[in-house]
């Protein structure tokens, strides 16, 4: 039996209780859930998830990360975390908190090396993505991060229908943006009835060091008319620089105030 009280639709979904597909954990409080999507693989959505979750901490709200990559999740190694393994009371699961008190969950905290393959079909993929909602004992959260797998699949469509999602976040890259990569998951959304929060517009420009000139190596004109037919929001645009890129290797520690003023700028519209 759903228990929407603690859901954050508080009933006010697209479907009643008894068909919504999800149960929520009676001593889960979570505020907004925000899905993290990209029309495919390596354009940084999950590097994305973890800029915001560490800025959002900063900021003081209580943040969750679940990693609903099932077949390539990257939260763990993102988030400094990949040593670490989930612990369980035989029915609740214990999310991995960081430093920050971010709350993490990942296939990843469940096998003996981060290098072992999950070889599941779909069935058995989107019943974990569910148990990660329903089974982990997430507490409260103003925000919880789905860092979802690329492309338009059986996990997103569990995501947007099952879980009481408020809103999608799309990550691009300047040369999708203008492709049906980005189209394909935009018009998934709206089939779906998911609001789309925006566009988060990753490797959009290099910095000269010397200048600070911003060098975009796409023009803009082709990417604002994508943006105004769709009527999208342009969120934010992150730089290509070795401090972003170095977060695959090293994990997220301190940002820049450059990188933390671009980040606040998009929370401020979430």
């Amino acid at each position: 039996m759903s228990n929407c009280a603690s859901c954050p639709s508080k009933g006010h979904c697209n479907t009643n209780a008894s068909s919504c597909g999800i149960i929520n954990h009676p001593y889960n409080n979570i505020k907004k859930i925000i899905g993290v999507m990209s029309g495919k693989g390596g354009v940084g959505k999950s590097t994305v998830t973890t800029l915001l979750a560490k800025q959002l901490a900063k900021n003081g709200y209580k943040v969750g990360i679940l990693d609903s990559d099932i077949t390539g999740p990257s939260i763990p190694r993102l988030m400094g975390l990949n040593n670490e393994r989930a612990m369980s009371n035989g029915n609740d699961i214990y999310p991995i908190a960081n430093e920050d008190n971010i709350k993490t969950m990942s296939i990843n905290y469940m096998v003996d090396t981060e290098e072992q393959p999950i070889v599941w079909k779909g069935p058995m993929i989107t019943n974990a993505v569910k148990q990660f909602y329903s089974n982990v004992l997430w507490g409260e959260l103003d925000y919880l991060l789905i860092d979802m797998p690329p492309g338009t699949g059986d996990v997103a469509m569990t995501v947007m229908q099952s879980l009481p999602i408020s809103g999608i976040i799309m990550v691009s890259v300047p040369q999708d943006m203008i492709s049906m990569i980005v189209a394909k998951a935009v018009n998934m959304a709206k089939m779906l009835n998911i609001n789309i929060i925006g566009v988060i517009e990753n490797m959009s420009y290099i910095q000269c060091p010397d200048c600070n000139k911003k060098i975009k190596l796409f023009e803009g004109e082709e990417i604002n008319n994508f943006l105004a037919s769709n009527n999208l929001n342009l969120l934010g645009e992150l730089p290509m620089t070795k401090e972003i890129i170095n977060i695959t290797h090293t994990g997220v520690k301190e940002t820049s105030p450059e990188l933390e003023n671009i980040l606040n700028n998009i929370i401020n519209q979430l």
